[in-house]
C-alpha cells in the first residue's frame, strides 16, 4: 500500500464551504468567505478529520486587513513596481490588492496550510497569480535586510496582529527590523489589545464594515499606520479592546 501522506484542504473543499464575494471596502477584488464561521471550522475538521485546528481566519476579511488593502489601492505608488511582503496573510487579500495596484512581485505570508489554498484560488479567481508566491511558515525570526544592506522587500503589510500579546511583541519587532532596513511597514489595527502606542504614524482611517460572526459590532474604525520608530518605541500596550 502506497502512503498518500496528509490530507489537504482542497480548492472544491473551499468552493462548496465559502461563497465569491467582495470585502466591503474592497468591491475591485472577489474573495471565497464564509458565511459563519463555525461550520466552516467544523467542515475543516472533518474533512482533515483532526481536532483543534485553528480557527478559519483565511475565511473572514478582517477590519485591518481591509484598511490596508484599501489604503494601498488608493496609494498605488506605494506598491507599484516593488517586492512586497504580505504577513499573516489569511485569504490573501492585502497582498491581491498590492498585485491589483501593480506590485512586482507579492510574497504572501501565513503559518496555517488551509490559507495557502485559500490565497492561491482567490489569485486565481482575480487572476493575479503572476508575480505571487505563497510562503506557509514562521517567518518571524528570518532576516530583513539583504546581503547589499538594503531591505528584503521594499513595502511590508500586516493587518490586524495585534490581538494576542506574545504573538504582536513578536510580530512588531520583526516589522520594526524591517522598517530599520528601510522597507515601508504599514500596518492596520481597529484598535486592538496590543497595538502599538509609540513609533508609529498615522496614515488613514477608515469605518470599516464587518461581520458579527467575528466582531462585536458591525462597524469598526480602523486606522492604517507606518512604523516610524526604533523596536523600543513600537512597544505594545494593554488597553483593553476588543478583537
Amino acid at each position: 500500500m502506497i502512503p498518500t501522506g496528509p490530507k489537504l484542504i482542497t480548492a472544491d473543499f473551499i468552493l462548496r464551504n465559502t461563497e465569491p464575494v467582495s470585502p466591503p471596502l474592497i468591491p475591485e477584488l472577489t474573495l471565497h468567505l464564509a458565511t459563519e464561521a463555525t461550520p466552516l471550522w467544523l467542515a475543516t475538521e472533518t474533512e482533515l478529520e483532526q481536532n483543534g485546528l485553528p480557527p478559519p481566519y483565511w475565511a473572514f476579511p478582517w477590519a485591518g486587513g481591509q484598511a490596508v488593502a484599501r489604503y494601498v489601492i488608493d496609494n498605488a505608488p506605494l506598491v507599484a513596481g516593488r517586492r512586497v511582503l504580505d504577513v499573516g496573510a489569511g485569504s490573501g487579500m492585502v497582498g491581491l490588492a498590492a498585485l491589483w495596484a501593480s506590485a512586482a512581485t507579492v510574497i504572501a505570508n501565513d503559518t496555517d496550510p488551509v490559507a495557502a489554498t485559500a490565497i492561491a484560488l482567490n489569485a486565481e479567481t482575480n487572476g493575479l497569480q503572476a508575480g505571487l508566491t505563497i510562503a506557509i511558515r514562521d517567518m518571524l525570526d528570518e532576516p530583513t535586510m539583504a546581503e547589499d544592506g538594503g531591505p528584503l522587500y521594499d513595502t511590508v503589510l500586516a493587518g490586524d496582529i495585534c490581538y494576542e500579546r506574545a504573538m504582536a511583541d513578536r510580530m512588531l519587532m520583526w516589522l520594526q527590523r524591517h522598517a530599520d532596513a528601510g522597507a515601508l511597514v504599514l500596518l492596520g489595527d481597529p484598535g486592538r489589545t496590543y497595538r502599538p502606542t509609540g513609533g508609529i504614524a498615522l496614515c488613514a482611517r477608515y469605518d470599516v464594515p464587518v461581520s458579527l460572526e467575528i466582531e462585536d459590532s458591525e462597524m469598526r474604525q480602523t486606522a492604517v499606520w507606518r512604523l516610524t520608530g526604533s523596536a523600543e518605541a513600537a512597544s505594545t500596550v494593554s488597553n483593553p479592546a476588543p478583537r
